[in-house]
């Protein structure tokens, strides 16, 4: 399970490059810029999902094609940041990240290439942003996991805005430094708007307990230090598969109900428009986001929601058709705006 990475060295990054959100992801970050990978069959990915999905995902490519895959791995702001700061001269073919917002900091520069349409087709239109320079790879949900022997189910807030009332003062945590947190802020920012996101942070400033990653929030809640905690799903189920050592105190609790507490966030990968092998980077996109790139997803250890070529997802997972989240384009996710408001709010 991943631990989200340093704050500041992630803020640092997004002031340097002019944009938002933290880093998240457990890999070491990327080298500085080396010379591309050489050959027409090979690519360079530049990795902040999961590893060991990458990793499976790499190897079942150069399996089935032959092209040769180097991966580097990194954080979502690490790599969207190196990528800007590469430009045209990046060795990077593919970007795959966790989560939206750092897709859309390299959409914003205007790095992607098209998808190709053999990808587009393989993934429904609420997996994918709207201007199509970028694809759903994979989905989290957000969900508030608690111990039922201090909050009953009747006592469970309705909607997450519900948090930053005064009757949840000292009871949940969050790790606001990640940039999963941070794109659930993104979300609702989008959703309510910044009045509304604003007052929401500033009664989460007055209420929450901050931890530095997901699974240390979740691990928090188990142990009896806070009652709940705003986390993303597989933290639980991961959890859960192994020895549930550390979440064996612990429910997770859906908001539904197009709550921006029932986001689903989506992550991404696309197509550097600088890529020397575009027709082999493409082919990577098009067989991550096929059946049996989306038949790794779902029987492997990630527990992230498939969201390509109608493969369901692990069936311990509650469907995502049951979550009820509310409808979000992914390309419009402000990070800068986030940022700015987290770091007005005391939160960064």
């Amino acid at each position: 399970m991943k631990i989200r990475k340093n704050m500041l060295a992630g803020i640092a990054l997004a002031a340097t490059a002019a944009m938002g959100l933290t880093a998240c992801s457990s890999g070491a970050p990327a080298p500085a810029s080396t010379p591309a990978a050489s050959g027409a069959g090979e690519i360079t990915v530049y990795n902040a999902q999961h590893e060991s999905l990458a990793q499976e995902w790499v190897d079942a490519f150069t399996k089935e094609t032959g092209i040769k895959v180097t991966v580097r791995n990194g954080s979502d702001t690490e790599m969207s940041n190196q990528i800007i700061q590469e430009g045209k001269a990046s060795p990077a073919d593919v970007f795959l990240t966790e989560n939206s917002p750092a897709m859309a900091q390299v959409e914003n520069a205007g790095l992607f290439a098209d998808v190709d349409e053999a990808t587009i087709d393989q993934v429904p239109a609420e997996f994918r942003p709207s201007t199509n320079k970028w694809t759903g790879i994979a989905a989290r949900s957000t969900v508030f996991v608690y111990d039922p022997a201090k909050i009953t189910a009747d006592q469970l807030p309705k909607s997450m805005l519900d948090l930053a009332e005064p009757e949840w003062k000292g009871k949940w945590a969050a790790s606001p430094t990640g940039a999963d947190f941070q794109a659930i802020v993104a979300a609702l920012l989008e959703l309510k708007g910044e009045e509304v996101t604003t007052e929401w942070l500033a009664g989460m400033k007055e209420n929450f307990t901050a931890y530095k990653g997901n699974s240390t929030a979740m691990k928090a809640v188990n142990a009896g230090e806070v009652d709940a905690a705003l986390i993303y799903h597989y933290y639980y189920y991961g959890d859960q598969a192994a020895t549930g050592e550390n979440s064996k105190n612990v429910q997770p609790y859906y908001f539904k109900n197009q709550d921006p507490g029932a986001f689903v966030s989506v992550s991404g990968g696309g197509v550097l428009a600088s890529s020397k092998n575009a027709e082999a980077a493409q082919k990577f996109l098009t067989f991550i986001t096929g059946k049996a790139g989306q038949e790794i997803l779902k029987n492997g250890t990630s527990f992230e929601y498939a969201v390509g070529s109608g493969v369901a997802s692990n069936d311990k997972l509650v469907p995502l058709k049951d979550l009820q989240a509310p409808t979000v384009d992914p390309a419009k996710l402000n990070s800068a705006k986030v940022t700015e408001l987290m770091t007005n709010a005391g939160l960064l």
